[in-house]
């Protein structure tokens, strides 16, 4: 009765091991199914998807704007009050529409390109219009005092009075943004009167970048090799801070790790930044990686030494103690323009607290990258910056002469953001996503299939020999003994 089943169950347990095997098998060939995917569709070449997606984006990206509207401009002016301000936005643009330009396949697996500006007011998506006004703060009568040095204050007035200036003015929107007749500049006879926090953009582009294919290199993918011709910045004057790291972060290198930080150059703050880990999170049924930009990477450099060679005006940054603010006068010709996170995020309290009707909050404020692993292609983006003016006190100056203390002031802040549309996650899914799942299935369930009939059947075969040996056990006899 019981002859044939432990021949049953040995068969059982070969075949629960042949499917463990099988499903072990399976995930070195799927890794390398994987690896061989991305090393052919990960390089920026023709015909390739990474060439596809970079060549121009396939989901709309839009730059939104909230400018800061100044409430109490005469008594800022005239009695050296706090300021107080409110924001007024967003202003929708479509940007990034157009494909780059001036590609040049390179012999040394680079290839250059050329991103062209170009921005249109999307309506449907604004808060208001163009023509809408705002009290702002006059952008040359602020800087130019900066430009120029104490003993020429004097001369500064004169030409400020015969301008008619204020330090604050009313302009439109559009103004603001894009560019408008200076009176200042104009009565300087200067070679190019018009002035905007933006001018110029339409038309133009942030020079020449030059990156790696991948071709020969996978992991160099979408690297930065130079930008405009050269392989270091020459703003900083240091070798450090003079370092083109990373990518543009629209894609990185694949296999992207948890633990490692994420660099990125961005011409719009002169230098490379970072971002690290955050979470986990699922885009439309795509699992991606949150990288968001850490409060260290603006710190001061009591916090991070690394930006020790950022700080270029000790007198206006407490001996390079404030944080959360960069100064970019070395690469926009002098001019004091300071580069933080919207409403000073992570900035010291000094200088969130210098003006009235901030409210800085992470999850509007913050800088993040929603980042697919495996091929390191950037899904989401929501790219946070905001543009300050500072200005000082100067007794030269009559509108500038009750001004109490050095202030970084408010412009605007943008929010560019980018996310990839529902045609591109279905075929991400499809070509990515839906495979490496299955094939995950697949894998553990023949593993664990195999496992469960290794189990059961040597449980089924140590109880079939208990229970046969207790059969063929001989029967114990009494003997007794009558005398």
């Amino acid at each position: 009765m019981f002859s044939n089943r432990p021949i049953f169950w040995s068969i059982g347990i070969v075949i629960g091991m042949v499917l463990v095997v099988i499903g072990g098998i399976l995930i070195p060939v799927g890794d390398k199914i994987i690896r061989d995917t991305i090393n052919k569709e990960g390089v920026i070449e023709e015909g390739t998807l990474a060439y596809e997606n970079w060549i121009q984006t396939g989901s709309p990206v839009y730059r939104q704007f909230w400018l800061f509207n100044v409430k109490n401009p005469s008594e800022i002016m005239n009695l050296g009050a706090k300021p107080v301000v409110e924001q007024k936005g967003p202003y929708t643009y479509r940007v990034r529409q157009l494909p780059k330009g001036n590609i040049t396949v390179n012999d040394n697996y680079t290839i250059s390109y050329q991103q062209p500006f170009s921005a249109v007011f999307e309506p449907n998506m604004s808060a208001g219009s163009e023509v809408d006004r705002i009290t702002a703060l006059n952008l040359a009568a602020a800087a130019l005092p900066s430009l120029l040095p104490v003993e020429s204050h004097g001369f500064v007035n004169l030409f400020l009075k015969l301008a008619k200036a204020s330090l604050f003015q009313n302009r439109t929107v559009g103004e603001l943004l894009w560019g408008y007749e200076d009176p200042i500049l104009k009565l300087a006879n200067y070679k190019d009167t018009i002035t905007g926090i933006f001018y110029p953009y339409n038309g133009t582009s942030d020079g020449i970048y030059n990156v790696y294919t991948g071709k020969d290199d996978i992991s160099k993918v979408a690297i930065i090799d130079r930008w405009m011709y050269k392989k270091k910045l020459t703003f900083w004057n240091d070798s450090f801070c003079d370092m083109i790291n990373g990518t543009d972060a629209s894609s990185f290198p694949p296999f992207v790790h948890d633990k490692e930080k994420l660099y990125f150059f961005s011409s719009d703050i002169c230098r490379s930044i970072f971002a690290e880990y955050e979470q986990k999170i699922i885009l439309k049924s795509i699992p991606v990686r949150r990288f968001v930009v850490p409060p260290l990477a603006l710190g001061s450099s009591v916090d991070n030494p690394d930006n020790h060679c950022y700080c270029k005006d000790m007198s206006v940054s407490e001996n390079c103690t404030f944080g959360g603010i960069l100064g970019i006068s070395v690469c926009k010709e002098g001019k004091p323009i300071y580069i933080s996170l919207p409403h000073f995020l992570y900035a010291s309290d000094e200088i969130v607290n210098a003006i009235d009707g901030l409210n800085p909050n992470k999850e509007e404020h913050q800088t993040y990258l929603d980042v697919e692993p495996i091929t390191g292609f950037t899904l989401r983006v929501a790219k946070r910056i905001q543009i300050n003016l500072m200005f000082k006190p100067s007794k030269k100056i009559g509108i500038l002469k009750n001004i109490k203390k050095p202030t970084y002031f408010p412009l605007v802040w943008l929010n560019e953001t980018g996310t990839l549309d529902d045609e591109t996650a279905n075929m991400f899914r499809n070509s990515l996503t839906t495979p490496m799942t299955t094939l995950g299935i697949v894998q553990l369930t023949l593993m664990c299939i195999g496992c469960v009939m290794i189990i059961a059947c040597m449980i089924a075969l140590c109880q079939t020999s208990s229970t046969k040996k207790a059969i063929n056990k001989p029967t114990d006899t009494a003997i007794i003994t009558i005398r």
